[in-house]
């Protein structure tokens, strides 16, 4: 799940043609009944997932966008983008020239959703409680420059880092910060089921049936005080079990938006020919996908084999096949647009080097072809993945260095296994934290990793990491962030393959949509209204 000054003046611009189609939000308010917003994102309550909202647990997009509209946290990113500004905090700051003390004031008169008040030591409770639970599949890592933290008073927090990180303000701005009451929320236990607790913009109320969210209803937060300014009474986010089902609803009028997932077909059919009454809104996007190694398993632990991968795969193929304009071919793990990046794959590379890929096997010796399995998950990044895989398969079975097999499966299934290190080779995507390369980077090769990995590379650990995070102006971490992305490069750990575009759809009538999702993909409800949109 990203912030970078250079970064967001690009995201900026790249909404302009937006907001001259979508026309302003002034017109938008509180209309009859809520403003309904589709989405295929799919949230269940199960042995596997036992908590979906709990801030110690949820790090998925579709998690955290429920989590943003119901639990505040002390920063966040400003409409139009931007270095993050406070929220339920008036004032936030480094208070040392190191970058290691970071002290917030909180706005007065804060409340929970239910009316107690909320003060220092709830936040430093929230807090506390993600890194003690420190579930395996939550935000716990996120926050590992953490030492302590202080109630200096009731409204003052302080936090003390064990290094320099200038990206903490945007770590401040996620919903793994989000604050939490002591009554609703044991400190070492995670509250399980959909229910979710907080001081954000609206509360909450969950329709379930079998263990899996129906529609969440968003009503307005009467006790809610901080930056953001709502422009609706109600919303309610309601799944659907595909895009097309999700298309028919919004092509008929009984849903008013969607974001999460379209397909490729249908934004080349909403591009070409919009329903009517149906506008597509181009957003600015920083998702990616990739394939991610076990750099212990036997069929890829030689670097050879993962290096011929990442000469061999054509990127572009798969996208005239599969995305078309939803998505652009990607050389690095950091996305163009964020300051830093480097297309060091290209550079070392090149594209579809079937030639270079045989020299690297057999300057290893490796027998070819090499067998191997990639797995992907079947019904979490939308309805084309499948048809990815089948043509990174055949183009790399179509080089004779490799014997690849694909096999999918549910998310349920799909995530535990990959964290166990049962797969040598899986598909994942990743939308950022925060719009900084340090969140393209830390989360896959820092020790506490998001992908369970076994590969450790020290330098980047002990010395390019820290580097990047002690400059504050992140021009002067350029150097390190793109060491760091030839070291990738150099290694494949990871192999990346496409950055996303991202698009709205949404009926004429509902103002506010260009602001209705921002860069790193989150969905700012508050935004949406009912007015006149030219």
């Amino acid at each position: 799940m990203n912030r970078k000054t250079l970064v967001l003046t690009a995201a900026a611009g790249l909404l302009t043609p937006a907001l001259a189609a979508c026309g302003s939000t002034s017109g938008g308010g509180a209309g009859s009944g809520a403003i309904v917003v589709g989405t295929t994102d799919r949230f269940e309550a199960a042995d596997y997932a036992p908590a979906p909202f709990d801030p110690a647990y949820a790090y998925d997009a579709g998690a955290w966008n429920v989590l943003r509209q119901t639990v505040q946290t002390l920063m966040h990113t400003p409409r139009g983008g931007g270095q993050p500004v406070p929220e339920a905090a008036s004032d936030c700051r480094f208070t040392d020239t190191g970058n290691e003390s970071y002290r917030c004031t909180l706005r007065p008169g804060l409340k929970f959703a239910d009316g107690e008040p909320l003060t220092a030591k709830d936040v430093k409770f929230s807090i506390e409680r993600v890194l003690a639970i420190k579930d395996e599949n939550g935000p716990s890592s996120l926050l590992s420059t953490i030492d302590t933290i202080e109630a200096k008073a009731a409204d003052t927090v302080v936090f003390h880092l064990k290094t320099p990180d200038a990206t903490f303000p945007y770590k401040l701005s996620t919903p793994a910060t989000g604050i939490v009451s002591e009554k609703n929320y044991d400190a070492k236990k995670l509250r399980e089921g959909f229910t979710v607790d907080g001081s954000g913009p609206y509360t909450m109320k969950a329709e379930v049936k079998d263990n899996h969210l129906v529609r969440a209803v968003f009503t307005k937060n009467p006790n809610y005080k901080g930056d953001l300014k709502l422009q609706n009474d109600k919303v309610e986010l309601r799944t659907f079990d595909d895009s097309a089902a999700m298309g028919r609803a919004l092509t008929a009028g009984s849903i008013s938006m969607v974001s999460r997932t379209l397909s490729p077909a249908q934004l080349t059919e909403f591009a070409a020919k919009p329903p009517k009454g149906v506008k597509l809104v181009p957003m600015p996007g920083l998702e990616i996908r990739y394939i991610g190694f076990n750099t212990d398993a036997p069929t890829v632990k030689d670097k050879a084999v993962r290096q011929a991968l990442a000469a061999a795969v054509d990127r572009n193929a798969i996208i005239d096949k599969v995305y078309g304009k939803a998505a652009q071919p990607l050389y690095s793990l950091v996305p163009t647009a964020v300051t830093g990046h480097v297309n060091s794959f290209f550079n070392k590379y090149g594209e579809a080097n079937t030639a270079k890929a045989a020299d690297l096997l057999k300057g290893a010796g490796i027998k070819t072809p090499v067998k191997l399995t990639l797995n992907y998950t079947k019904d979490h990044y939308g309805d084309g993945t499948a048809t990815e895989f089948e043509t990174l398969k055949n183009q790399l079975n179509s080089t004779q260095l490799f014997d690849v097999t694909v096999q999918g499966s549910d998310w349920s299934d799909f995530r535990p296994a990959q964290k166990k290190g049962d797969y040598a080779a899986y598909g994942l995507g990743w939308f950022p934290d925060y719009p900084d390369a340090d969140n393209f980077l830390a989360p896959f090769l820092e020790q506490d990793n998001f992908l369970g990995t076994p590969y450790a590379n020290n330098t980047v650990r002990t010395k390019l990491i820290p580097e990047s995070r002690r400059a504050v102006d992140r021009n002067v971490a350029v150097p390190a962030i793109t060491e760091m992305q030839d070291i990738v490069a150099e290694d494949v750990p990871v192999l990346p393959l496409w950055q996303g575009k991202q698009y709205v759809a949404a009926r004429d009538g509902i103002t506010g949509v260009e602001w209705s999702v921002n860069a790193i993909s989150d969905l700012q409800l508050w935004e949406l209204g009912r007015g006149v949109s030219g």
